[in-house]
């Protein structure tokens, strides 16, 4: 493994907001500061731990944030809810009123995980998957950021060639409330020949295209002015349109170097040479599928953490991992992607920059001391299960000076 001789930054900042009073409600566009607001600042929080391996990486990540908080002069309040098949088996419904309700009022919500072989044999409106459907349209959160960082300390573990890795930084910027998963018509019928057919219906307006697109270009921005907008405007009319409507959008951006790719290419294109990529913007379906392609870079999608935002309320924090039922309760989940998505919760969804850092410091630190779990596990390196990965995050954080002790 290669020797470290700093702490890298894991993700880059995308803007700065302005100060405010504490629990005063905010927008939780794409932002970040490294401005001080008058503390205490006090933040409510909806936990969502959801089912197998969730509520484990969840209660890591609380502990974590609520120790980095506290170092900042931060205090949060937290609301545990049900989600997913939990909620199914206790009260009938993926996604609860309560649990709605109380995700709109809070200040940011951060996910475990949800589903299950359990429900896979349910009916559509009784999946799991179906509540994340309606906890994205309910919050509203349009624009999923998903990184994808080759860290020095895991580029052995990485599935591409050490040469193609390492050095790779990207973000795949995913349009999260429109497109096939939620156009219409959609169902089931059958055709003139009398054969049962499914179908769905891929679709966007202009509007969903220029509110992504400019969400693109400002992450853009803060990285390296590199914008890849992913489609397939070679067959599909709704990428025609999103192609022309990225085309006009770009001229707000002139310092922006904005490029096309179809979504083929770009899928091979993310093997053959992954660091040619800076930021990618793309469709729903399409980004799904890419994100995941480009989770593995990594060597594991248990370490990628995610934030969905909107342009008012409460932003939705999540691993990209799922709930990974066959190791759930053995302790052997790795933690880190929900961490992660602790720390972009605090950069994104609250502006709270500083203490971000604190927590992409501390896995730094941890991965350093050669501390990993069985996804990232390499000869050498000490194997730990999911809590003791947690207590070993959490003594990093705890050893970090508070803020009234630093400059």
């Amino acid at each position: 493994m290669a020797s470290i001789s700093a702490k890298p930054q894991l993700f880059k900042t995308l803007g700065s907001n302005p100060s405010r009073s504490a629990g005063a409600r905010r927008p939780a566009s794409i932002r970040c500061s490294t401005s001080q607001p008058p503390r205490p600042r006090r933040y409510r929080i909806t936990l969502l731990p959801g089912d197998g391996i969730g509520p484990e990486v969840v209660s890591v990540a609380k502990d974590v944030l609520s120790i980095a908080g506290a170092l900042e002069g931060i205090e949060f309040s937290y609301s545990e809810l049900l989600m997913g098949g939990a909620a199914i088996d206790t009260v009938g419904v993926p996604l609860p009123e309560e649990t709605l309700a109380k995700a709109k009022e809070s200040d940011a919500v951060l996910l475990g995980a949800i589903g299950g072989y359990k429900w896979d044999g349910n009916a559509k409106p009784l999946k799991p998957e179906t509540g994340l459907l309606q906890l994205r349209a309910g919050l509203g959160v349009f624009a999923n950021l998903r990184p994808a960082s080759v860290l020095p300390q895991l580029v052995d573990s990485s599935t591409l060639k050490k040469e193609v890795a390492e050095g790779v930084d990207l973000m795949v910027i995913r349009e999260l409330t429109g497109g096939i998963y939620f156009g219409e018509p959609r169902g089931f019928g059958t055709n003139n020949k009398g054969e049962d057919i499914g179908f769905n219906t891929e679709i966007y307006s202009a509007f969903e295209i220029d509110r992504i697109s400019r969400v693109a270009f400002e992450v853009a921005r803060k990285r390296r002015c590199k914008l890849c907008s992913v489609d397939k405007a070679n067959v599909l009319e709704a990428s025609m349109l999103w192609r022309k409507r990225v085309n006009e959008i770009s001229s707000e951006f002139p310092d922006v170097q904005l490029s096309h790719m179809y979504v083929d290419n770009a899928a091979m294109q993310l093997i053959r040479d992954p660091r040619q990529f800076d930021t990618i913007v793309t469709n729903n379906i399409f980004g799904d599928i890419l994100s995941d392609e480009a989770s593995m870079l990594t060597g594991s999608i248990g370490m990628l953490p995610s934030a969905s935002v909107s342009g008012s309320g409460p932003g939705l924090f999540e691993p990209i991992h799922g709930s990974a039922p066959d190791i759930a309760g053995q302790d052997k989940a790795n933690p880190l992607a929900t961490v992660l998505s602790a720390a972009m919760l605090l950069r994104y969804g609250l502006g709270e920059e500083n203490a971000a850092r604190r927590i992409e410091d501390a896995v730094i630190e941890t991965l350093n001391k050669g501390f990993r779990t069985g996804d990232i596990h390499s000869s050498g390196m000490v194997l730990v299960g999911c809590k003791r990965m947690g207590e070993e995050v959490l003594k990093s954080v705890d050893s970090q000076k508070p803020v009234s002790a630093l400059g």
